[in-house]
């Protein structure tokens, strides 16, 4: 007789049929392959020299930040007794850290031998980092000068012996290690020195004109490093770093009573630096004995411990870039690009007005950001503007937004800021900005509890007599001046009344921490987007089963989401051709047969982040919607994120274009393989090299020539009849509702400093003079001639 167990586990496998993994394969395996595709970059002779150098560092940091928090996570997970398995791979939590851990020897050298390769290019060229052991006399007396100068009185060397226990290393830190031979019978000691993070680490040497000479700040302790520790000698030196666990959840810690939710994750980054190491990454040569010291207190295994002979921390490279000579930038850097004017806004007037005429979308990098901006800024000064309303996930340090929201608020504005504070590795940056914004007046309020949002939505509210307008904004990457310029993300503005309804109905949601509300044209998970994205593939699905052309197009950065994945597969087996552009984790295998055959999958990696989203459904892309989600199961289901339809003609052919474009790469474009491998894109014969981010470059620099110059009187723009939807984007709605009006509010009082003098003025007026808003100044002449004609009647009596 079969025992509950067995009878639990056989009724079990009757509700639920096995998973298929034969299409597809494991999300830490398939990212170690995008940032490997990351490091192909540096290996293109093609790319500028030191902007391959950029790629090198690019792929450290990438994978630092995939040991802390993925494989960070997955250990602690495979210290479980029954541990989760994997739903793409069927792999528990300590197979997965295998596999990864499996890996790293390979990708490390390959980081390490071309990290060499370029630096000794560019130190023929005259980029040059000295050495210790290649000093000239005159370097080497000016490294031991500045050390007495500048670094001795900085640093605190640390013995570690049986009395002195080993010191927290935080993480991401660099430190000097050796072993020290003292004059007693001690053993065991150990010498430890903090590379001080308050000093620059790129120290320039004397060098002659025409070049750039320079050392690192641990290379000149390391030079000085037997005056450090008195009586002891160094035995052996190398730096080293401990990459600790960063998946820390901020809301399974619980916020304390009367605790400020910005004190808790002030607390959150503290507890950061302390968690489980992970793995030590070594530079130079310890003794095995020193090596074990440092090993066993960190409680690391052999296979967590990675060797090299290059810096480690490559974020220095982007610092020395600066200092490239002149004659050698053309050769060595990108052709600088800056961001251009979208051709469709004309600066010199009113942006409100004209996003009230007709939608806008910008395109970062390739069109700039300032629209965007000078909206924000002109609302903030404008009579007529009573509310802004945004989300903010990553914030740039210095914000041009941030300072106009705070003007807003200054000026008598209702400015509700949602700011996430648990933006990974943008939290101390978010909570700064919080504070500011919350000191100048305005409303702050921070993401639901389990749920981070990472929606990227801008709502600005007018006044016009008793009538209310919305304007818009919503984009597929952050409110972020710095990203603009790298990231590859579109911003759609527009007046649309519906769009506006549902966007009041989300802040609304918001406030509340009510994350199941109902729209009618916006995605909205952790609730309405999944469902949304399902219902634009069954669509195409039932075309392909009646005989019908179908296709669908994804613009991703991942696709793991093991339910979308799954509707993928069924898409393709009913004929239905499935087109991806996904730049980093496809946890789908295409071109298996029977499963994935008419599923396509491209990876664009290049000089700007590919960065947006987009998700299309129809042969001529009659449905298209832009998000700020990945198909990635957090996304879908554990975030606030929004996807939005794209309703203009305009603006839809526009996005069409952009996607046809960049399918149309030969030259930055991989195919991804049955195998889950990146391979370059195969050339028909005779087909030319076709870079879709140099070409979207040239677009924009013609755009902008072949714009009509700016008409600096123009006249007010008519209010433009409400743009109907199209019954292609209401089709593929999971709900559709008409939103409740909002009541009209009563005119009051409003102060406000003196408004800008144009749309594009980025400066804030002179001097903090404050006058009263008056929204119907005809109302106020009609009562001062009725004051007037009173005062006459009590003095003559007269009523005429």
């Amino acid at each position: 007789m079969p025992s509950k167990i067995e009878k639990k586990q056989a009724a079990a496998k009757l509700r639920k049929p096995p998973r298929d993994f034969s299409y597809t394969q494991n999300r830490e395996l398939s990212w170690l392959r995008f940032d490997n595709r990351v490091l192909d970059e540096a290996f293109d002779e093609t790319v500028p020299l030191f902007e391959r150098l950029k790629f090198v560092s690019i792929f450290e940091s990438n994978l630092d930040e995939f040991l802390m928090v993925r494989v960070g996570g997955l250990s602690d997970l495979a210290e479980l007794k029954k541990q989760p398995v994997d739903n793409k791979s069927n792999m528990t939590a300590s197979e997965q850290v295998d596999a990864v851990m499996a890996e790293m020897p390979g990708l490390l050298t390959r980081w390490e031998s071309i990290f060499k390769s370029i630096e000794g290019k560019l130190d023929t060229l005259g980029v040059h980092r000295a050495r210790i052991d290649s000093l000239t006399p005159e370097e080497r007396t000016f490294v031991t000068r500045y050390f007495q100068a500048y670094v001795s009185p900085v640093i605190s060397p640390l013995v570690i012996d049986p009395r002195h226990p080993f010191p927290n290393l935080r993480n991401g830190a660099l430190y000097l290690a050796c072993g020290l031979d003292g004059a007693t019978d001690e053993e065991s000691l150990l010498g430890l020195i903090e590379i001080p993070a308050s000093m620059n680490r790129v120290v320039e040497i004397p060098s002659p004109t025409g070049t750039y000479s320079y050392i690192l700040l641990e290379d000149v302790i390391l030079a000085c490093l037997d005056s450090c520790f008195g009586s002891y000698k160094p035995l052996d030196r190398a730096l080293i770093r401990v990459t600790r666990n960063a998946d820390i959840d901020p809301d399974g810690e619980g916020v304390e009573e009367e605790e400020d939710y910005r004190q808790h994750m002030k607390r959150i980054l503290k507890k950061r630096l302390r968690l489980q190491p992970v793995v030590l990454a070594v530079s130079g040569s310890l003794e095995k004995a020193t090596l074990k010291t440092i090993r066993k207190a960190l409680e690391l295994s052999r296979r967590s411990v990675f060797t090299c002979d290059i810096p480690l921390d490559l974020g220095y490279v982007f610092g020395i870039e600066g200092k490239i000579p002149e004659h050698l930038r053309n050769e060595l850097l990108f052709t600088p690009f800056r961001p251009q004017p979208n051709p469709t806004i004309d600066m010199t007037r009113s942006i409100r007005e004209q996003v009230l005429q007709h939608d806008k979308l910008l395109f970062y990098p390739y069109e700039a950001m300032n629209p965007f901006l000078d909206l924000v800024h002109e609302a903030a000064y404008d009579p007529e503007c009573i509310s802004l309303r945004i989300t903010l996930y990553r914030v740039a340090k210095q914000s041009r937004l941030c300072e106009s929201l705070i003007d807003a608020a200054e000026n008598g504005k209702e400015v509700t800021v949602l700011m996430e504070l648990r933006a990974r590795f943008d939290e101390q940056n978010n909570i700064e900005w919080a504070e500011r914004l919350e000191e100048a007046g305005c409303t702050v309020i921070y993401g639901s509890e389990g749920f981070k949002c990472h929606s990227k939505i801008c709502q600005l509210t007018y006044r016009e007599g008793m009538a209310l307008t919305r304007l818009t904004l919503l984009g597929t990457g952050n409110f972020n001046e710095k990203t603009a310029k790298l990231y590859s993300d579109f911003m759609l503005m527009t007046a649309h009344p519906g769009i506006g309804e549902d966007a009041n109905l989300f802040f609304r949601n918001l406030s509340l921490g009510n994350l199941r509300g109902d729209y009618r044209f916006l995605g909205v998970a952790p609730v309405g987007l999944k469902p949304l994205i399902m219902r634009g593939l069954d669509r195409e699905i039932q075309r392909a089963l009646a005989g019908e052309p179908a296709r669908v197009f994804f613009k991703l950065n991942s696709l793991t989401d093991r339910e979308v994945i799954d509707k993928i597969a069924e898409a393709s087996c009913a004929g239905v051709r499935v087109d991806m552009i996904i730049r980093g984790i496809s946890c789908l295998k295409p071109g298996v047969p029977g499963k994935t055959e008419n599923v396509h999958v491209r990876s664009i990696v290049g000089r700007f982040l590919e960065h947006a989203r987009v998700y299309a459904f129809g042969v001529d892309s009659d449905m298209i919607y832009l998000s700020s989600a990945d198909m990635m199961t957090r996304n879908t289901e554990h975030r606030v994120e929004i996807a939005f339809p794209v309703l203009d003609p305009t603006c839809r052919a526009l996005v069409h274009e952009y996607m046809g474009m960049q399918l149309q790469d030969n030259v930055k474009a991989r195919s991804l393989t049955s195998d889950g491998t990146w391979v370059p894109v195969e050339c028909a014969e005779g087909e030319k090299p076709f870079n879709s981010q140099e070409a979207l470059m040239e677009r924009a620099y013609r755009n902008a020539e072949a714009a009509p110059e700016p008409v600096i009187e123009a006249k007010p723009a008519p209010k433009p009849e409400p743009q109907p939807a199209t019954t292609e984007v209401q089709k593929v709605q999971a709900t559709v509702i008409e939103p409740e009006p909002a009541p009209a509010p009563q005119p009051e009082p409003q102060v406000t400093k003196p408004a800008p003098e144009t749309s594009a003025r980025r400066d804030k007026p002179a001097g903090k003079t404050k006058a009263i808003e008056r929204h119907r100044p005809g109302r106020v002449r009609m009562g001062l001639g009725l004051i007037a004609l009173g005062l006459k009647t009590l003095i003559t009596g007269k009523t005429k």
